[in-house]
This record gives C-alpha cells, sequence and structure tokens, in this order.
C-alpha cells in the first residue's frame, strides 16, 4: 500500500532541539495531552487520540510536536503513527520530559484501542 505522502516526514536532529520551540509548542493543552498520551501508550495513530477533535485541528497539532522534535512519525500504509521522542529529549534537556510528563498528566487522553494501533 502506498505511503500518505509522497517525501518522507521530517524530524529535527537532536543538536536542533530548541528548548523554547518545544515550550512554545507545550502551552496549548491538547498538544499536552497528546504528548502525555504518548507517554503511556506509545506508537498510537493519530486517530486514536482525541476523537472530539476535528482531523484537521489534530494534524496541525501533530505536525507542530513533530516539527519541535517532540515526536517521531511513520507512515504504514495511510495510517500515521506517532512516538513521544523521549530518550532524545532526556539526552538534550535532562528531566524535562519527566517533569513535562507529570504535569501534563490530567490532560492524558483515553486510548481508542481499535483505531490506535497497527
Amino acid at each position: 500500500m502506498a505511503s500518505r505522502t509522497s517525501m518522507p516526514l521530517a524530524h529535527p536532529l537532536l543538536e536542533d532541539f530548541d528548548l523554547f520551540r518545544i515550550m512554545g509548542a507545550l502551552a496549548d493543552p491538547v498538544r499536552r495531552g497528546i504528548v502525555a498520551t504518548l507517554a503511556s501508550s506509545p506508537d498510537l495513530s493519530c486517530g486514536g487520540i482525541y476523537r472530539d477533535v476535528t482531523p484537521s485541528v489534530l494534524t496541525r497539532h501533530f505536525r507542530l510536536l513533530r516539527e519541535v522534535g517532540l515526536i517521531r512519525q511513520r507512515d504504514v500504509g495511510v495510517t500515521r503513527y506517532n512516538v513521544l521522542r523521549k530518550d532524545d529529549l532526556d539526552a538534550r534537556f535532562p528531566g524535562l520530559m519527566d517533569l513535562v510528563i507529570r504535569e501534563s498528566a490530567e490532560y492524558a487522553q483515553p486510548v481508542d484501542a481499535k483505531k490506535a494501533r497497527a
């Protein structure tokens, strides 16, 4: 099956992570919820999180999280899977993600198991 994009997804390198862009991305409660959910349930599809947010709005949130380096995305057919880049972020900013995940726990979303994983 064809990938959903013709070009590979761009993910920043570890040395390109910018603390202020990351913190800006985390200012939004939906994005904090995505991060908190991926921390406890890695490798979820975009459709498995926030069923009450429109797909176009979710696409923007996931794209922003990817562009700042918080998540890594991969396409399998027409489904896009997401994983939190916690190890990379811990290497660049030790302790930051543990704090973010702990403080964002109230925003974590229930996972729709049917839509979440391959």
